[in-house]
């Protein structure tokens, strides 16, 4: 079994990017805390992996396999409208994310790009597991 430092680090390479890498740079913001955080990233990694090399809390359950909505992040206008459409698979489990708004997607989903530089990304106050979920409720049948 996975440690909890294991699987937060299983999705990135575990480091965010030199300054010569030319990373590009933006925010992700705690809407619970309203705590922000700059972070450096690489273009081509995904937001969740971004998340987990910059020491982010963006659970990521599922491994990028698009089978939970823990990764779910919501973005600026701007660039929501500048990604390319979800696919059916991601708009299925957003439809179930907490906090859901217009311009919700999954981190494992979007992929950094140097338009990117300088955005701001929130992640939602609470995420729902649904494999820990269906347990703990499983549990209480008991």
């Amino acid at each position: 079994m996975m440690s909890i430092y294991q699987r937060l680090f299983s999705c990135g390479i575990g480091y965010p990017p030199k300054p010569e890498e030319n990373p590009v740079k933006f925010t992700f913001i705690y809407t619970k805390e309203h705590e922000a955080k700059e972070v450096l990233a690489r273009e081509g990694e995904s937001l969740l992996e971004v998340a987990h090399n910059n020491h982010i809390e963006l659970e990521g359950a599922c491994e990028q396999s698009l089978a939970c909505s823990t990764c779910h992040v919501i973005l600026e206008d701007k660039i929501f409208n500048d990604l390319p459409t979800p696919v059916e698979e991601e708009e299925d489990l957003l439809d179930l994310a907490y906090g859901l708004t217009l311009t919700s997607r999954l981190g494992c989903q979007v992929k950094v790009t140097r338009d990117m530089e300088g955005m701001t990304v929130k992640l939602p106050a609470n995420t729902r597991n649904f494999y820990v979920d269906k347990k703990k409720a499983g549990s209480s049948d008991k």
